[in-house]
């Protein structure tokens, strides 16, 4: 019943930024984040928000990335400011509904050097 649409993946340079931007569509979303998964690595926390507002980051992205959200139209933000190549990876939206979690499609994020 519900359906998370990424957008605003693409190739940028070292010490860029980049956008995106996730809507959930369907049943209502509570908590809402990122996570991302590189080649050859385990999906990993990048940002989470609850719908209060309050964030979590992973230290990895702490000073560079930012989260926010628009709670009435169920869309998910993520600034992301100082990129480094390390952060090359397909980066997932990920919403918390009622009764389970739910997954974009991903979109890749390539940070040349």
């Amino acid at each position: 019943q519900v359906q998370l649409v990424e957008s605003g993946g693409g190739l940028v340079q070292a010490g860029g930024s980049l956008s995106l931007s996730c809507t959930a569509s369907g049943n209502s979303i509570n908590a809402m984040g990122w996570y991302r998964q590189a080649p050859g690595k385990q999906r990993e926390l990048v940002a989470t928000i609850t719908t209060g507002g309050v964030t979590n980051f992973a230290d990895s992205v702490k000073g560079r990335f930012t989260i926010s959200r628009d709670n009435a139209k169920n869309t998910v933000y993520l600034q992301m400011n100082s990129l480094k190549p390390e952060d090359t990876a397909v980066y997932y939206c990920n919403g918390k509904g009622a009764l389970r979690y739910y997954w974009g499609q991903g979109t890749q994020v390539t940070v040349s050097s």
